[in-house]
């Protein structure tokens, strides 16, 4: 199954915003910091995963073309 860079990197800021935020929201307060801490928790994972190719399958040896 190939997933696209763009799907990837969507599902790993979601994933890490919804972590972030319920991390956050114990207090049933959201803080300024906190807000800014979910902000860069998503950011930094959809970058993160965006720029990480996808590992080739197994009939591709060529490797990733940059």
């Amino acid at each position: 199954m190939r997933i696209s860079s763009v799907a990837k990197a969507i599902t790993s800021g979601v994933a890490a915003g919804a972590a972030a935020a319920v991390t956050a929201a114990q207090d049933s307060v959201i803080t300024t910091g906190e807000g800014v801490t979910i902000a860069l928790a998503v950011l930094g994972a959809l970058g993160i995963t965006w720029f990480v190719p996808n590992k080739p399958g197994p009939g591709n040896t060529a490797g990733p073309s940059l």
